[in-house]
């Protein structure tokens, strides 16, 4: 039993955990939702032919006038809330992961080229990553997306909105891997093993994402979880300004959006349900961070 607990240590402080299981679960739960939402969602928000006006701000289904085949009840344009929400958190599921993942790549490769190589070229990674962490991710984002309105042209921007909220997102969120990287390289640059791939002259690319990448992965997991949560809250945000995606589109964000404007008519649900879906994803991801951060840093616990 020992050797287990020592082997599987993570599992055993999970099991332990009712906070990390429950929000392991309220996330599984929302991405088998997002991921199989076209046999599961009652219509398609972005087939027309698939709502009708005629049932349009219709109810949950306990309260009066509900219909029961609408459990949390549709919006003015007669489309099913539990079918929006779950193509919006795929499209910003989508979005966040694929931001995540640039961001990833962009950063891990400058923090370890940074730690590596040192002088210069880490000075000036790092002085850029200064500069950016002195704005708000937000304000980064937002700037991104205002250099590409006016760069590219107007016939394709509107095709192109997903892309580019992607790339503003990866830009705005690469800062956390590069600094932790960077550090983490310093560290390993000192041990033994790494030290003598150097000199039986291997590839500094080989040293870097062979030798160095695997053993500071532990903390790069941790910025993962946790930055999975604020490019879900980006997006989210630049919908809700408005300079996201747009209202045919229905992320998390442009369905809180939409709901603002039924604020003060009486139809609550059109606002609070998107907006309690997205709570729960987003705390549901950093409790999950906050685990793996305690399980790569036995000193938190």
């Amino acid at each position: 039993m020992i050797d287990f607990v020592k082997k599987y240590e993570g599992l055993w402080l999970f099991v332990h955990s009712p906070a990390a299981i429950v929000a392991a679960i309220v996330a599984a739960v929302i991405l088998l939702g997002a991921v199989f939402a076209p046999w599961i969602a009652l219509v398609n928000p972005y087939d027309l032919a698939s709502f009708s006006l005629f049932d349009g701000l219709l109810p949950p289904a306990w309260l009066d006038g509900a219909n029961p085949k609408y459990l949390l009840g549709t919006d003015d344009q007669g489309r099913d809330m539990i079918s929006s929400i779950l193509y919006g958190a795929r499209l910003s599921l989508v979005i966040g992961l694929s931001a995540l993942t640039i961001a990833a790549v962009l950063g891990v490769g400058l923090g370890l080229a940074a730690g590596y190589y040192g002088g210069r070229f880490d000075a000036v990674v790092m002085r850029i990553a200064d500069v950016q962490l002195a704005l708000p991710a937000i304000l980064t984002a937002l700037l991104i997306d205002g250099i590409a309105r006016g760069i590219l042209p107007a016939a394709i921007q509107q095709d192109l909105r997903v892309a580019v909220l992607t790339l503003a997102i990866a830009l705005s969120l690469w800062v956390n891997f590069a600094r932790t990287a960077r550090a983490s390289t310093f560290v390993q640059m000192n041990k033994e093993y790494v030290q003598a791939a150097i000199m039986m002259g291997q590839h500094p690319l080989r040293v870097m994402f062979v030798h160095i990448l695997p053993n500071i992965l532990g903390p790069l997991l941790v910025i993962m979880t946790v930055d999975l949560a604020s490019a879900i809250l980006l997006e989210a945000t630049l919908s809700f300004l408005g300079i996201g995606l747009p209202a045919d589109s229905p992320s998390l964000g442009t369905l809180i959006r939409i709901g603002m404007q039924f604020l003060l008519s009486g139809e609550w649900w059109i606002l609070w349900i998107p907006t309690l879906f997205l709570v729960m994803l987003v705390v549901s991801i950093n409790i999950l961070g906050d685990f793996l951060r305690d399980v790569f840093n036995p000193r938190l616990r």
